[in-house]
Formats: structure tokens, C-alpha cells, sequence
């Protein structure tokens, strides 16, 4: 069983490892695993051998306190087995503990501001000295006096002891954590401050019954010593620069966590729902239950996952999967939650609330990968383990040494607190948890869910990254790539007019791209269909008939044809039917259909009965950014193969477009996972990524695996990475990112290993014989506090982390930041109809740029645009004359 705990008490490194290693200890337990910056515990352990109490008890025997987290049912929900509900999930849950922190924020600036509100007037009075020699302030009696052997003096030492009690006071957290961590065997980072206050507030009481003494015998020279040794001031500053520390601190650790902030406060409060009567009702959120009909208003939040039952719009969708460009909605499309309605009004069907939504998801895999620990941050659990004894044993070390060698007490009693302030593991501590906590916050912001540190570690191993094909490299649909006519009397919109009469009664796949083609050309004149479907787009249809495995037949009328029967399927069935593949130039057809199965595609023959009149090329096209994430691989050194089912031909034509070198084709679902293994008996480390249910053996077979975010949920539950928007290139910014986040806490890890090693040696006067060099408490105290803010600092820079990837699809705002000043009126925006898949824009961008003139075209397949940028002036005529002879349409010429 696992389940997730809070820990309460822990202040650094040294404190999450005394946890891990006290619950490991407890028999029954399989594994513990303390997260500091989370203060959470996940622990998986036998529920026949123990229970909560024996977990509970272990954390509290070490000095610490623990609650239990609410766990998910396995299965229950729609949720993965062993996934956890915090406190946080619902947003009741959620706002109590902003409120709780805020109430934090409020103690802790109480805290800060009285010490420093005290602390000033110690300082005044101990370093009176200081300030009437360089700023002429004035002083008050007592305090002079006190240097002339006057009674002044124990007043001089009370008034600073009183001054130092409300500081003691307000941090007294300090020393009730620290001994008690202490006593308990297990001395944390509180304790080695409460030991170092404590000894300098001790040795200031002892003084003030020197002072006593001195004045009671007369003995105005012991007085005088010891007016000079008083200590107060140093635990005053040594408390009061760790609570500045520590404020700073939970600042930027706060701005750490800021991407979960984000997207809770994303969720909208309130939703309107349909009662039964049919009026609208405004309810909280939360209530939403499965089945409710609930309505979307231009510019509001989507406020649960469903889907749409009435009416049309456009989503940004932004927010979740990171892509700009909004997302067409009508009947029957699936809307999610924190999405924002842009123009239309919807009426949807609640499917997913509460903690299944899309957004809690996200939310709850963002928290539990920064709740997790990479591999590399054991390093710091295991030197933090043993760090703080080792320091105590150095101080008390340096403390007898110095006395040994004749030293006074007061230097050798200041040395040894200094060894105890500077060596707070505070940064060895935060050096991995923040780095974390920030690249899977930053990876979310980017439409990339990283479910555990353990994978954004190994992603920046990765050496070898296997690809499915379908889905993943490609767009999973079939799509019309190219139509050649072998008839002059009819154009390619009219071969595909007449395909898709007849496939628009097939249910085949084939079918489906052709009519989708059909119906997105531009010469497409829809006409109401008659009721029985004996109509299409104008052309009537009758006697169909398909024979399987081969083609469709059927006869076609129309005003712009021949009435008869018309054939389309494959070469095999035409010669059966007596139709010569010959087109009416003479020219053979098998040469072309060959051709287009060497570039992937499948050839549809369209016959009349005698003759072929065309061919249709059709392919599941290849994504835009397929091309480019496999670059960037090849750039980065990085080993690519094509996994797929499909034929080899077809595999080889993939192969080819995408300029890479391993390919494997006509595997089954478990070749694919042997493959990987494979590759990694080789020394491989291996990313593979995938989208379907064939896939997941594969995906968690790998070192990494990586699902497309559009892909089914067996394949999500089997990866370590979600890619939201099903673009390649996302898998090579994860890449990236590990990269970054690595280099960050190894920085980081650097820094506060490098601190401590230059830090302890001076502050144990070890340059103090050769060069007079020595570490004085309080700044020992204020470089202890800037090396945390330091590694949390370096951390954050990690929010500057931008994907090296722009837009694929090109628009006018792109070019016109290319172009050079005076020349944006050099930029024609031209309307582009019939582009159907990546190939049309590149036959489109190919025709213009080889016009004389032409600069540069970018084409945009979503916006139907093509924005070309002029070295001189080209007339509209002539731009409209080449795309038309690349067989599209010009409808609209626009000046940028």
C-alpha cells in the first residue's frame, strides 16, 4: 500500500533524511521517501505487517510530527490505482490552505519585524563605541560610564539582556525544534542555531555575574573585562539574520510553486447549469455532478470537462495545453475545464467533475513530480544525514583547540558559534527540491506533464528516442495528398466531386479522406442532399455497390458529366471490370500509382467504363512538426527509429521524408516493446513515445516513455511524460528542459557544497594564525541565510526556460518582424482556397517564392494564407497566376 504523509517540523536536509532513514527502519516498511520544500512523506509499506500508528509513531519518535493524506480508492474515479487526493484537491481544500499560508506569512513578517524592531536599539547600546566614532550619534550615560569602572555597568549588560528577550522570545521555535531534535539523537539544522544562540545568550548571563562579582569586591578591572564581553549582541544578530534568511526564503520558495498556483486559480468558482425546467441556475463549481447540463457564455471558463450538445465556438485552450491558436467547438466535441469560451455560446453535458477533471489532473501530476526526488538528490540526503553531527563535533573541536592553544574564552567561544551558524545545511537541502519543483512547473506551462523527478532526470540521459508512426509522427487520419487528372475534360476538384458521390456510401477509411476532401474544396457547391443519399454535391447516384477488399461502383449523373457508370478502387479491380489503364493521352497508369505508393500514399483509381480519368493519392499525412523535432534530435546527437506496423513500402517513404536512418516496420505491439528492450541490453537509453494502446508495453518498457497527449489514456498511464499537444517537438523541449534542470541543482549542489567547504574552515580560524583571518558569528549567520536564497535564487532562474521551437505556421506578424524597417508595405496577404495537408502549402510556398520578386512565402494551412514579402513591387495578377497553376485558388489579395 502507499500512501502519502504531512511532515511537520522539518527544517533542512538533515531533518528529511532523519525521517526517511526512522520510517525505513520500521519493519513492513518497503520504502520511504521525504520530500523537504513539500513537507510531504510518500511511504509504500505492507498493510498485513503495520498501519498508520507504527509510520505515525516512527516520524514522532525522530522529533517530528505526521498526518496522514487522503488517498484515492484504486481505480475509483476514473483515476489511476495509488494516485493521492491531498488536502489540496478540492477547492474548499485549496482555499483554507491560501488562507493558512497567507496567516504563515502574517507570523512570520510579526516575527521578523520585532526582532529587527529590538534588534536595532541591542546594537545601538553594544557598539555605542562604533556609532559615536563614525556618525557622532549621541549616547546615553549608562553606557559611557560603563567603561570607567562606574556601577553603570550592570546596567549597560541588563539593558542589553532585556533587549535580547523578546528576540529569544519570538524565535523561540529555534531552540524548542532544535533541542528537541537534539535530544532525540537527530540534530537538524535548528539545532546548531539554537546551540549557537544559546551559547552566546549563556556566556552573556555568565558575564553579568562576573560584572556582579567584579563590583561587589571592588574589582573594577574584572568589571571592565567583562563589560567587554558581553555576547548579547551576537545572538541577537544570529537570531534575527536567520529570520531574515528564512522570510526571503519562503518568498522565493513560494514563487517556486507559482505554475500549481496558476492553474488552481484557473478553475472558475461558479458555473451556470440548466435545471429541469429549463432556467438557468448559478451554482459553485464543486456541485457540478456527471450528467448536468451546464452553459459556456462568450468569455467565460469552461468549468468542467464535457461535451457539447448545442451550438458552435472557438476554445483557447491555452491554459492547458499550451497552444495559442483557439480550437474550433460544435456538437459533439469534447470541451475542458479552465478553458476559455473566445465568441460563441455553448451548452455541454458534464462528463468529468471534481477531482477528474482534465485540470485537477494536471494539477495533481505537477504536485506529486514536485513532491518526488530525482536520483541525483540522494547525494545530498546521504552527506546531510551525517552533516550536522559532524559540525557539532567540529565546533566543540575548534572550542577546545583554542582554548588549548591559550586563546581567550571569548574568541574561542565566538569561533566555535560561528562554526555552528555557517554550517546550516539549509542549501544543500533546497538544492534539488526547488530546481525540481520549478522544471515541472515550467514543463506544465509548455503543455508538458513530467509525472516524477526520477524522469526529468533520466530524460537528460537519453541517448536513443524510438517513435511511433502513426499518431505520433504522423496526423493518425487519412488524408487526400494529390490528384492526378488523365482526363482534360475534368479538373482535380471534379475527379475528387466524383470519387466522393460514390465513397460518401462507403464507411472505409479511404472513404472518409476523400469525402473530407471533397467537401473542403472550394469549387465544392453543396446542395441539399436528398433523403435517401441519392444525392451529392449535385451529382446523382444510384445503383451502388462495393465489392470488398477492391472498390465501389455505382452510376453518377450530373450536368458537367457523362451519365453512367463510374468505378473507383484499385488497378486490380478496373482490369476486372474490362477498364483500360491507359489515361486518354496514352500514357500508363500503374507507373503514376506506383509512384505515389512509393511516397506512402494509397492509389484510388477513378474510372469511367471505359477509362481512367485520375488517381487519388491517399496517406495519413505527416505532422508539421515531425520534421523539425527529428532535426533537433539529429542535432543533438540523439539516435531516432521509426517503429511501425504499416508495410515496409510505406515505411520507407516516411522514412525518406524524414531523413532517418532506422526504421522498423510490420511490428506487432510486443516487437515493439522487445525492440526496446533491445536497445537497452545494448546500453541504450531509451525514450519512446506513443500514443496508442499497442504502445504502452513499449512506453513502459523504456528508460523514458512519453505519451501524446491526444493519445488513449492505457498509453498516458504507461508514460512518465504526457506531451498535451501532440507535437513531437515537445518531446525534444523535455529533453531540454531535464537538461536545464539538471545543470540548475548540480549548480546548486556546487554552491552549497563549495560554501561550506570554504565557510568552515574560516570560521574555525584556521587563517587566523597565518593571516589573522576569523569569521564573526553574525556574518557567519547572514552568509548562512544568503547561500539558501542563492540556491532558491539560481532555481527560479529555471522560469526563463523557453522552448527553441517558434511557430511552425507562419502569419503576417512573423514576417513583418523579419522584414526590415519601410518594408512591411512590401507584404501582400493572399486568401488561399483547396489546401488541404502540409504538402498543398509546400506546392503552394514553392510556386511563389519561384516568382521573380518574391522574397519569401510563408503559408499558413489553418488561416488559408499565404503572406509573401516583396523585393520589389510583383503585381496581384501574377501571384494569383502561379498559385492557380499549382492547381488552388486565389480568393482575396490584401496589402500588409
Amino acid at each position: 500500500m502507499k500512501e502519502r504523509y504531512h511532515i511537520s517540523g522539518m527544517t533542512c536536509s538533515a531533518c528529511s533524511s532523519h525521517v526517511e532513514k526512522s520510517v525505513n527502519k520500521v519493519a513492513g516498511v518497503e520504502h520511504a521517501s521525504v520530500n523537504l520544500l513539500t513537507e510531504t512523506m510518500d511511504v509504500t509499506y505492507d498493510e498485513q505487517v503495520i498501519g498508520r500508528p507504527d509510520i505515525i509513531g516512527a516520524v514522532e519518535r525522530a522529533g517530528y510530527g505526521a498526518s496522514p493524506m487522503e488517498q484515492e480508492k484504486a481505480g475509483g474515479g476514473g483515476q489511476a490505482a495509488g494516485t493521492f487526493k491531498t488536502r489540496e484537491s478540492s477547492v474548499g481544500g485549496r482555499e483554507g490552505l491560501k488562507e493558512q499560508a497567507k496567516e504563515q506569512d502574517r507570523a512570520m513578517k510579526w516575527r521578523l519585524g520585532i526582532s529587527i524592531g529590538f534588534l536595532i536599539p541591542l546594537m545601538y547600546v553594544a557598539m555605542f563605541h562604533m556609532y559615536q566614532d563614525w556618525f557622532g550619534l549621541p549616547v546615553p550615560g549608562f553606557v559611557m560610564n560603563a567603561f570607567h569602572g562606574n556601577a553603570n555597568a550592570m546596567n549597560f549588560a541588563l539593558t542589553q539582556f532585556l533587549l535580547l528577550l523578546p528576540i529569544l522570545y519570538m524565535n523561540r521555535k529555534f531552540f524548542a525544534v532544535g533541542f528537541k531534535t537534539l535530544f532525540h539523537l537527530s540534530p537538524n539544522m535548528d539545532s546548531l542555531i539554537a546551540l549557537g544562540a544559546s551559547a552566546a545568550t549563556g556566556y552573556g548571563i555568565f558575564a553579568m555575574y562576573r560584572i556582579s562579582y567584579g563590583l561587589g569586591h571592588g574589582d573594577m578591572a574584572l568589571v571592565e573585562q567583562y563589560s567587554h564581553d558581553l555576547y548579547f549582541e551576537s545572538a541577537g544578530m544570529i537570531l534575527t539574520l536567520i529570520t531574515v534568511g528564512k522570510y526571503l526564503e519562503s518568498r522565493s520558495k513560494g514563487k517556486t510553486s507559482e505554475a500549481i498556483t496558476k492553474l488552481m486559480d484557473l478553475s472558475p468558482k461558479m458555473a451556470v447549469i440548466l435545471t429541469q425546467d429549463g432556467q438557468e441556475k448559478e451554482v459553485p463549481t464543486q456541485q457540478l455532478k456527471q450528467g448536468d447540463i451546464f452553459l459556456v457564455k462568450p468569455g467565460s471558463l469552461v468549468p468542467v470537462d464535457g461535451i457539447v450538445i448545442e451550438g458552435r465556438s472557438s476554445i483557447d485552450e491555452a491554459a492547458i495545453t499550451g497552444e495559442s491558436v483557439p480550437v474550433e467547438k460544435k456538437e459533439g466535441d469534447s470541451v475542458v475545464s479552465a478553458t476559455m469560451n473566445k465568441s460563441g455560446f455553448l451548452k455541454c453535458r458534464a462528463q468529468r467533475v471534481g477531482d477528474d477533471t482534465t485540470l485537477a489532473q494536471i494539477i495533481r501530476l505537477v504536485e506529486e513530480a514536485s513532491a518526488s526526488k530525482a536520483p541525483i538528490a540522494q547525494l545530498a540526503d546521504k552527506v546531510a544525514g551525517i552533516f550536522v553531527p559532524v559540525v557539532i563535533a567540529i565546533s566543540l573541536v575548534t572550542l577546545g583547540a583554542w582554548l588549548a592553544a591559550g586563546a581567550g574564552a571569548e574568541f574561542a567561544i565566538s569561533t566555535a558559534i560561528a562554526v555552528l551558524v555557517i554550517s546550516c545545511p539549509c542549501a544543500l537541502g533546497l538544492a534539488t527540491p526547488v530546481a525540481i519543483m520549478v522544471g515541472t512547473g515550467v514543463g506544465a506551462s509548455h503543455g508538458i506533464l513530467i509525472k516524477s523527478g526520477e524522469a526529468l532526470q533520466r530524460a537528460k540521459e537519453i541517448d536513443t528516442v524510438v517513435l511511433d508512426k502513426t499518431g505520433t509522427i504522423t496526423e493518425g487520419s487519412l488524408s487526400v495528398m494529390q490528384v492526378k487528372t488523365l482526363a482534360a475534360k475534368h479538373t482535380g476538384e471534379q475527379i475528387i466531386a466524383l470519387a466522393a458521390a460514390l465513397e460518401s456510401k462507403s464507411e472505409h477509411p479511404l472513404a472518409e479522406a476523400v469525402v473530407r476532401a471533397a467537401k473542403a474544396a472550394p469549387a465544392a457547391k453543396a446542395t441539399p442532399a436528398a433523403q435517401d443519399g441519392s444525392l451529392y454535391q449535385g451529382i446523382g447516384v444510384s445503383d451502388f455497390n462495393a465489392v470488398f477488399g477492391r472498390g465501389i461502383e455505382g452510376k453518377l449523373e450530373a450536368d458537367w458529366i457523362q451519365p453512367g457508370k463510374y468505378y473507383v478502387g484499385n488497378s486490380a479491380y478496373l482490369a476486372e471490370n474490362h477498364i483500360s489503364l491507359e489515361g486518354e493521352d496514352g500514357a500508363l497508369c500503374q507507373p503514376i500509382a506506383d509512384a505515389m505508393a512509393d511516397e506512402g500514399q494509397t492509389p484510388l483509381f477513378v474510372a469511367d467504363e471505359n477509362r481512367v480519368l485520375g488517381i487519388i493519392g491517399v496517406a495519413d499525412s505527416i505532422k508539421e512538426s515531425s520534421l523539425e523535432a527529428i532535426q533537433a534530435w539529429h542535432q543533438m546527437k540523439v539516435r531516432v527509429i521509426m517503429l511501425t506496423g504499416d508495410n515496409r513500402r510505406t515505411a520507407e517513404a516516411v522514412r525518406k521524408k524524414l531523413n532517418l536512418k532506422e526504421v522498423v516496420a510490420e511490428v506487432l505491439p510486443q516487437d515493439k516493446e522487445k525492440k526496446v528492450s533491445q536497445l537497452k541490453e545494448q546500453g541504450c537509453r531509451v525514450a519512446m513515445i506513443g500514443d496508442g494502446i499497442n504502445d504502452a508495453p513499449a512506453l513502459a518498457a523504456a528508460d523514458v516513455g512519453m505519451a501524446i497527449g491526444a493519445g488513449t489514456d492505457v498509453a498516458i498511464e504507461s508514460a512518465d511524460i504526457i506531451l498535451m499537444k501532440s507535437d513531437l517537438r515537445d518531446a525534444v523541449t523535455a529533453m531540454r528542459l531535464s537538461r536545464a534542470v539538471i545543470r540548475n541543482i548540480k549548480e546548486n549542489l556546487f554552491w552549497a557544497f563549495f560554501y561550506n567547504s570554504i565557510g568552515i574552515p574560516l570560521a574555525a580560524g584556521l587563517l587566523y594564525p597565518a593571516f589573522e583571518l576569523r569569521l564573526n558569528p553574525m556574518f557567519g549567520a547572514a552568509a548562512m541565510s544568503l547561500s539558501s536564497i542563492f540556491v532558491v535564487g539560481n532555481a527560479l532562474r529555471l522560469r526563463g526556460f523557453k522552448s527553441s521551437f517558434g511557430k511552425r505556421e507562419a502569419n503576417i506578424k512573423n514576417i513583418e518582424k523579419r522584414n526590415e524597417k519601410g518594408r512591411k508595405e512590401m507584404t501582400k496577404v493572399l486568401t488561399v482556397e483547396g489546401m488541404m495537408c502540409a504538402h498543398c502549402t509546400a506546392r503552394v510556398q514553392k510556386a511563389l517564392e519561384a516568382v521573380e520578386g518574391v522574397k519569401e512565402a510563408a503559408v499558413s494551412l489553418e488561416d488559408k494564407t499565404a503572406a509573401v514579402q516583396l523585393e520589389k513591387e510583383v503585381s496581384d495578377q501574377v501571384l494569383t497566376a502561379a498559385v492557380t497553376d499549382a492547381g488552388y485558388e486565389v480568393t482575396d489579395v490584401k496589402i500588409s
